[in-house]
């Protein structure tokens, strides 16, 4: 990769776990009862061939690390922990009275935050809470993200109990002057430990989350991360660029200077290198930032064309309705986004109120879910086709916008098909960004996004 490519195209660009983007959404004319009748429509559309997902935003942590983008709030205090157990199991209950039938549950992720700041037991309430209202699907997707540090066993089996098959552990990286620059100190024994327990439970996905481009980060320590990864052998890892953007997350990323953060080519090869190694282990690359055994879900998803991504990155599950409950939480119908209020304790006045959360959201075009579809297969398929397309929006401006990114030899355009070329992986994030049309007719006054690169 030469270094001119790198400059060229390391500019602020969004991530593409939805489209348009939460900056573009339309919220001005969001009307709530339109968001209901959108997800009635498609509960009734999808419940009963493919079934719902259910993401669970559990946001308080014990301490602030500061790497996190993700909504939290930092306590040591436990007893927060069934006032809102209760209150998610209201929203959930509110939901539930909007549709005609029993929902039939295909996917359930618990995110954060920190899911295991919860007790097994709470845990437990939480779950057995969220199934008595609908029906579990017989291919379901359970997964939950657990903090080594945390995590007990007694999680673990807890949870297994009720059906989870997937974990996700956040690892970041094991060097200890930059888990202090992150305020993320856990050792490798803490990781093993509970990846092995999972192991010996019976999950059948665990995943490591790592982090290229961190504070003080160099190519020996991505070597020694991933050869502890390898020794681990997780069924699949997320290793995704660092965002650095101090003026959307305040003082939480200000702990350690710009300079002190890899950037451009530099950045790039501690990607590159820990790539290599993860081939030689006989991982396989999935989209932009994630690996996989070909024994894992994910492995297998994108081989038969199920490949997913939405607010929770790449997943191997795929449904057209996905409720969002918890505080900030984010739902997505296929037809419209909608997001719960921030503030834990607006969440619980408007349950209180019996009223669904939602405070903001957006209705999409039908030019908007044209888009949608084909950066969704351009992030999951590394291609798309605009031949069914072509008559009802005007992609010139966006042939226009690629033309660049094929004499670079990015992508190839066949006719009406379009792809990725291995070269062209690192700047998939810029190649939808050509289809961004919203992002096109509204460039942005001051930096939305982390850099793409």
């Amino acid at each position: 990769m030469t270094k001119p490519l790198i400059q060229k195209y390391n500019v602020p660009g969004p991530r593409y776990t939805s489209y348009p983007t939460v900056p573009y959404w339309d919220s001005s004319s969001f009307d709530k009862r339109a968001w209901f009748d959108l997800c009635k429509k498609s509960f009734d559309e999808s419940n009963k061939t493919e079934g719902i997902s259910l993401y669970i935003h559990l946001p308080f942590c014990e301490s602030l690390c500061t790497f996190c983008g993700c909504h939290k709030r930092i306590t040591k205090r436990h007893e927060v922990e069934l006032p809102y157990i209760e209150a998610v199991l209201k929203e959930w209950e509110l939901y539930c009275k909007l549709f005609k039938d029993k929902p039939v549950i295909k996917e359930i992720h618990l995110g954060g935050g920190t899911p295991t700041f919860f007790s097994a037991e709470s845990l437990t309430k939480l779950i057995a809470g969220i199934i008595a209202l609908g029906n579990i699907s017989d291919n379901k997707e359970f997964s939950f993200e657990g903090h080594p540090n945390n995590t007990t066993k007694n999680h673990l089996q807890a949870l297994y109990d009720l059906g989870f098959t997937r974990v996700s552990f956040g690892v970041q990286d094991y060097n200890p002057d930059i888990q202090k620059a992150i305020n993320r100190n856990q050792s490798f024994h803490d990781v093993a430990k509970v990846t092995l327990w999972a192991k010996e439970i019976g999950y059948t996905s665990i995943s490591h989350d790592i982090i290229f481009g961190l504070p003080f980060q160099k190519k020996e320590h991505i070597i020694d991360t991933i050869e502890k990864t390898n020794s681990l052998a997780p069924d699949r890892l997320a290793f995704y660029s660092y965002a650095h953007v101090p003026w959307i997350k305040g003082n939480g990323q200000r702990g350690f200077k710009d300079e002190d953060v890899p950037k451009d080519r530099e950045k790039r090869e501690l990607y590159e290198v820990g790539k290599r190694m993860l081939l030689q282990n006989e991982y396989v690359e999935i989209g932009m930032d994630h690996f996989a055994f070909k024994t894992d879900s994910l492995y297998k998803s994108l081989n038969n064309g199920s490949i997913h991504r939405n607010f929770m990155g790449y997943t191997s599950s795929k449904t057209k309705l996905m409720i969002g409950l918890g505080v900030s939480s984010i739902s997505d119908s296929w037809y419209a986004f909608a997001q719960n209020e921030k503030s834990i304790e607006n969440y619980y006045t408007l349950l209180n109120n019996n009223e669904i959360p939602v405070v903001k959201g957006h209705i999409l075009t039908s030019e908007d879910l044209i888009i949608r579809k084909h950066i969704l297969n351009l992030m999951c398929a590394l291609s798309t086709n605009l031949t069914d397309d072509w008559d009802k929006v005007d992609f010139k401006p966006i042939l226009a916008e690629l033309s660049e990114f094929v004499s670079d030899k990015l992508l190839t355009i066949n006719g009406f098909e379009i792809k990725v070329t291995q070269k062209g992986r690192a700047f998939i994030r810029n190649i939808c960004m050509a289809f961004d049309l919203r992002l096109q007719q509204n460039q942005p006054e001051r930096q939305l996004f982390s850099m793409t690169i």
